[in-house]
């Protein structure tokens, strides 16, 4: 399942709280990469919760980012954000 089947987003969004440092740190990876995004906090979205869990059978593990083509990351570190990135520049992307 994708996010796509869920709902559809023009750019990514990143779905977290304002407490957690890996939600803190992967925003700043973003911010300081200049990648557009939509933040969503968890603890006040209560549709972003259930959609973090059904992407993550259940669990609600952030941040969850999650990009217009349906390919999202659970918790990455900035190696793998940073490689998901590319990954997404190369392939035409617009949000990274």
């Amino acid at each position: 399942m994708t996010v796509n089947d869920l709902r559809h987003h023009d750019e990514l969004v990143v779905y977290g709280t304002g407490w957690c440092p890996d939600v803190r740190r992967s925003r700043a990876l973003l911010d300081a990469a200049r990648i557009p995004y939509v933040y969503v906090d968890v603890g006040e979205d209560q549709a972003a919760t259930d959609l973090v869990r059904r992407l993550q059978q259940g669990q609600r593990r952030i941040p969850t980012l999650v990009w217009p083509d349906g390919s999202y990351l659970v918790e990455p570190t900035d190696d793998q954000l940073q490689a998901h990135l590319v990954k997404n520049r190369e392939a035409g992307g617009r949000s990274g």
